[in-house]
């Protein structure tokens, strides 16, 4: 009760400070703190297709990146995997890499120009005695596709 006595005591004209502060806003630059940028952006993806879709992508990428080492088994099975879905051209289904990239927007071909890097740079580093071979398989492999 204090509390609202005390502040009856001062009156402002609260219809020409909502005036005044509408018209000085028009000339003031829109601000977006990084907080509600990534706010609107995490509201944006939590659309359940594109989160599934987001899942997708993380996957094939986690399998090709975790495997791409493995020269026999399982984990050569989804490293081939991954890399055909990756490098796969054929986008006339939801869920192919291309139509996956772009729904999320994400730009496919520098998506896979980002992973082929990765992936030769990771082979050098750590060549086995049938790395050399299928490097240059890769590369003869994603030339005779179109991929440059």
């Amino acid at each position: 009760m204090e509390l609202e006595t005390q502040s009856s005591k001062y009156t402002v004209d609260h219809s020409r400070i909502n005036l005044e502060d509408k018209i000085t806003s028009l000339f003031e630059p829109d601000t977006l703190l990084s907080a509600q940028y990534l706010d609107l952006h995490r509201k944006a993806l939590l659309e359940p297709e594109k989160r599934l879709m987001l899942a997708v992508l993380e996957d094939a990428i986690n399998c090709f990146q975790v495997n791409v080492m493995a020269q026999s088994g399982r984990g050569k099975k989804l490293f081939n995997e991954s890399e055909d879905w990756i490098m796969g051209r054929d986008d006339d289904w939801i869920f192919s890499f291309v139509s996956v990239c772009e729904l999320l927007r994400f730009s496919p071909e520098y998506v896979r120009r980002g992973l082929l890097r990765w992936k030769e740079k990771k082979l050098a580093r750590n060549p086995t005695p049938h790395s050399r071979g299928k490097k240059i398989m890769a590369g003869y492999s994603l030339a005779a596709n179109g991929h440059s």
